[in-house]
């Protein structure tokens, strides 16, 4: 990738002095870079019409994707500060996308639930993603599915949901 055919770093002592021969995999790094990149094109040019960004994108999919979540909970799974949340979910709201509750046994509680118009936008954001992952799992070949699922799970901080 970008320019150099080999997968790991040589031996490199010029900037430390120091021998950094552990194996730096670039390859895969930059092919992270690159996914990433690509991955979120799509929801990009969907949300930029509508003047939202990624944290957007990230806070209405997981509502959607768990209707009566509380910000607690939605701050946990993010791991965000209140403050950066507060904004985005503001702006979800006062656009209509998303509609927060009392809670029935703590009204300070809020649970959060996606609107008509957000769950549809939610799922136009998520549908060129799918079909960006089932190309790939296509072409990737048989069990692909679960072994990117392991690799995925393998990446994630212990502890993650």
């Amino acid at each position: 990738m970008a320019g150099q055919p080999n997968q790991k770093a040589e031996k490199d002592t010029s900037a430390t002095g120091t021998d950094t021969t552990e194996a730096v995999d670039f390859e895969i790094i930059e092919l992270f870079f690159f996914a990433y990149r690509d991955f979120t094109s799509d929801p990009d040019v969907i949300l930029e019409k509508r003047g939202f960004g990624r944290a957007h994108h990230r806070v209405l999919h997981f509502v959607d994707r768990e209707p009566g979540m509380t910000v607690a909970d939605l701050l946990d799974t993010l791991r965000i500060t209140k403050q950066s949340l507060a904004r985005v979910l503001k702006q979800l709201i006062d656009s209509g996308y998303i509609h927060q509750v009392a809670g029935p046994e703590d009204r300070r509680q809020r649970k959060l639930y996606t609107t008509k118009e957000g769950k549809t936008l939610a799922r136009a954001l998520a549908e060129p993603q799918s079909r960006r992952i089932a190309d790939a799992m296509a072409k990737t070949g048989p069990g692909a599915r679960e072994l990117v699922k392991r690799f995925l799970a393998g990446m994630k901080n212990d502890g993650d949901n």
